[in-house]
């Protein structure tokens, strides 16, 4: 039988008592709180389908290694677990959407892992993009011009602005990571947390959710302070949420920004008690999003309720897609005890 812990000053994280457990996916499941059923959406094959014809109609997958990382990651898949109950329209953007945010992303981190000066022309163009509706130079930016174009036609405006409001915000994300990878001993742990909300990419999605309603909601409704905590508190347990399961290949790759790592590093402790303390600080923060959903639910709208229930269905969608993603299987070949 396997006994795991770890105190680090008021902090104690959780054992294994009397459960044998292999490896470090194993005790991700073991220690990880999911209140959220597994679901997906009916959708999801046709997703599937539409998202690679995309990618090529912008030539997006010519490179083989992109092609191949796609097939890894299976956008749709992810799409049709955060969402089960959209339409099959709107599920095609969001998939389309995720496809994309995976092509940028590891683009933007093999060009700023080089210099983070370097990622500028591209950044620029992606803003210039959303903000400006500027005509796009490259085959990205025409994905990325032609997604706001879907987005443009599926929303109301106010959605859309919001949409691309997000996406910009996720953009200049990147530039922080970029710059925080190239002096990673300058940057302490909270900085690291700080840019990951950034670069999560899971608040672009939620005026996709807002589109979703059989109405719009309220602008009293959308801003109230509780609804605006419930997104936060969504966006960094949906993203966190991957970070246990990458946190091998991120480790290999020389990656920082990624909440275990950022604890292995302000603890100094295996990446195992990394994880369990990673853990933790989710487990905390679904309880709190619970906690004040059970609050606010009464007061809201319908439209309100559906908005929120698909904030939790980005926890409980990016749990059962990260543990399968084969763009994380390193995490089955770490031992639980190091």
């Amino acid at each position: 039988m396997i006994t795991l812990s770890t105190t680090h000053e008021d902090c104690t994280v959780g054992v294994l008592d009397g459960t044998r457990v292999s490896n470090l996916r194993d005790l991700i499941d073991h220690h990880l709180r999911m209140p959220f059923p597994f679901a997906r959406n009916p959708h999801e094959s046709e997703a599937a389908s539409g998202v690679d014809v995309w990618l090529r109609a912008w030539g997006l997958t010519d490179d083989p290694d992109v092609a191949a990382m796609i097939a890894r990651t299976r956008p749709a898949q992810l799409a049709s677990y955060n969402s089960p109950t959209m339409d099959a329209d709107l599920l095609q953007i969001m998939a389309n959407q995720i496809a994309y945010q995976f092509v940028f992303d590891d683009l933007a981190e093999d060009i700023g892992r080089h210099s983070p000066g370097r990622l500028v022309p591209m950044l620029c163009e992606s803003v210039a993009i959303l903000r400006d509706g500027r005509a796009p130079s490259t085959p990205l930016g025409a994905a990325l011009a032609d997604l706001q174009r879907q987005v443009r036609e599926r929303c109301t405006p106010a959605q859309a602005a919001r949409w691309a409001w997000k996406s910009r915000e996720y953009v200049h994300g990147l530039l922080y990571e970029a710059v925080a990878q190239a002096q990673p001993c300058l940057v302490p742990a909270g900085h690291c947390i700080a840019i990951r909300s950034l670069t999560a990419g899971v608040e672009p999605f939620y005026p996709l959710s807002e589109a979703a309603q059989p109405q719009e909601l309220s602008p009293s409704e959308l801003h109230h302070p509780v609804v605006q905590r419930l997104g936060r508190l969504s966006a960094d347990a949906a993203v966190w949420i991957p970070d246990l399961f990458s946190a091998v290949k991120e480790q290999r790759a020389g990656g920082m920004i990624n909440l275990a790592l950022a604890h292995q590093r302000q603890h100094h402790c295996s990446l195992q008690v990394a994880v369990l303390l990673a853990i933790q600080q989710i487990n905390g923060t679904i309880e709190k999003f619970q906690k004040l959903y059970a609050e606010i639910e009464p007061e809201l709208s319908p439209a309100g309720v559906g908005y929120v229930e698909g904030m939790s269905g980005w926890i409980r969608g990016c749990y059962h897609w990260s543990r399968t993603a084969a763009r994380y299987a390193d995490v089955t070949t770490v031992p639980t005890v190091p």
